[in-house]
């Protein structure tokens, strides 16, 4: 039978404790603590007789583990919170997707905080201890990163099996673009160098990343290029790279009109790849210009179809795009107009031009214009029995998924600025960030939510850290999870 013992100790203090006899020999069972006032003795025995009478185990008295998570909010000091369940979940989506395969712990916990917070690599093991409770060591981290590139492959091959077991993925239509991510600093070298910025970075050297995503906008694979790559020059070699490493027979890309050019075009086809491309009408000669006016029907929806030396060229004409067009239109006349007018404030404009040194409207240009209103073309070779007009562009409008991975990627992964200066760690971020891309993708196509909501959601649920003096172990406390992130994770076929 459990009793309670209080007894002094040498420094005059009063302790707690929980004992029993055997064989007429007291043992002491549990220390409950020490009490140096009336009022701590009386919390402490109070302790100990809820001890005995709810978390005692029977005889012989050889479980303690209840005892341990017992806790008293007056004996207990508040440590902080870890996001362990962000965790956990974001750990089993990446073994479903079969990166957990990658026995690189520490690359797998850096894609983890890329996605919760985005920061810089040291800070990143900082706060990989400070959210989870997971140390590394930042020199060792350093001195086998440069090992990781090797990976690259491995991951992108891991994910195309992911995807044709779950996405029922079977290469023939894949997504094509480019973007450039700026460096925070002024200096170029081979690989940083400055270049067209998409980021509105003309300064600072860049690198171009081009990336290739499924129909669903699910990344399958990338390339890194010098800064000052034009990136009409980088499809061919990225897509016939792709294309010999997976054996492919049969495949299109899908792709805008930066990419179009007679010789792409004609190795496209010597390829035997093909294409969907965007076409920029306001570049074609005379003749296909006529051709347009004549075949064309200027009614909501309609199409046509126009045999080119680029494949066939397929227009469409749209109300909604008309009044777009219009509106930008009548705008950059009103401008040319206006800066006509103040001559002292002439800058280049699309309908300036200058005619025996005097700024002049181009009404050439301004006619032209006016006849392609709501005009959108579209290059292919594909021909119509294998994909109509309405499919192709369809297709093409789907190049809008590719802008949704590098928004997710320069935005809620935080991919540019890079900070690096040197070429390994500038190409292990980037690998950083596609893991977390794919697994961001995997979220939004499974939940239907945005990767900052999911987010948003599981942070709710922390793990509150209580360090008891009874016991001077620390016990955690997780809170309850929300019906809506229930529904979540069975969204992702995870379990809870």
């Amino acid at each position: 039978m459990l009793r309670i013992r209080t007894v002094k100790t040498g420094s005059g203090a009063s302790a707690v404790q929980v004992i029993y006899y055997l064989n007429r020999k007291r043992v002491v069972y549990k220390h409950i603590g020490s009490a140096k006032s009336k009022e701590e003795l009386e919390k402490l025995l109070l302790v100990a007789q809820d001890f005995i009478d709810n978390y005692a185990p029977p005889l012989p008295f050889q479980e303690e583990t209840k005892f341990d998570n017992l806790l008293y909010l007056d004996k207990a000091e508040f440590l902080g919170v870890y996001y362990n369940y962000f965790y956990e979940i974001i750990w089993s989506i990446m073994g479903k997707i079969g990166l957990s395969g990658i026995k690189k712990k520490i690359l797998l916990d850096l894609v983890i905080i890329r996605i919760l917070d985005p920061c810089s690599k040291s800070r990143s093991i900082e706060l990989l201890n400070t959210y989870f409770g997971i140390k590394h060591n930042r020199q060792a981290f350093y001195n086998s990163a440069r090992k990781w590139l090797d990976l690259k492959q491995q991951v992108e091959q891991t994910v195309i099996d992911f995807l044709k077991q779950h996405y029922s993925f079977n290469f023939e239509l894949l997504f094509y673009d480019v973007t450039t991510l700026y460096f925070e600093t002024f200096d170029s070298d081979e690989l940083r160098k400055q270049g067209f910025s998409k980021d509105n970075k003309s300064l600072q050297p860049q690198i171009l990343i081009a990336l290739m995503v499924t129909p669903d906008g699910f990344p399958v694979g990338y390339e890194v290029f010098a800064g000052n790559t034009f990136e009409g020059h980088t499809i061919l070699p990225v897509v016939k790279k792709f294309i010999t490493k997976h054996n492919i027979k049969k495949f299109t890309i899908v792709a805008d009109a930066a990419m179009i050019s007679s010789a792409n075009v004609k190795e496209l086809r010597e390829q035997n790849i093909n294409y969907i491309v965007g076409a920029r009408l306001g570049n074609i000669s005379v003749d296909l210009f006529k051709k347009i006016q004549q075949s064309l029907v200027i009614e909501n929806g309609k199409t046509v179809r126009i045999v080119t030396e680029k494949g066939y060229l397929i227009c469409s004409f749209s109300d909604v795009r008309y009044r777009k067009d219009k509106y930008e239109m009548e705008k950059q006349i009103k401008r040319a107009e206006m800066l006509l007018n103040d001559p002292g404030k002439i800058k280049k404009v699309k309908f300036l031009k200058t005619e025996n040194k005097e700024p002049t409207l181009n009404t050439e240009l301004i006619n032209r214009t006016k006849a392609l209103l709501g005009i959108k073309g579209y290059y292919t070779d594909l021909e119509e029995s294998i994909a109509d007009n309405d499919t192709i562009i369809a297709r093409y409008h789907d190049l809008y998924k590719i802008e949704q991975a590098f928004r997710i990627s320069k935005s809620d992964l935080k991919t540019r600025p890079i900070f690096h200066f040197k070429e390994e760690p500038i190409k292990l971020h980037l690998l950083v960030c596609f893991m977390a891309l794919v697994v961001s993708k995997h979220i939004e196509l499974s939940t239907n939510v945005s990767i900052k909501k999911f987010i948003t959601e599981l942070k709710k649920v922390t793990d509150a850290r209580m360090y008891s003096q009874i016991t001077k172990k620390e016990i955690r406390m997780r809170a309850k999870i929300t019906p809506i992130i229930e529904e979540l994770i069975n969204r992702l076929n995870l379990p809870h």
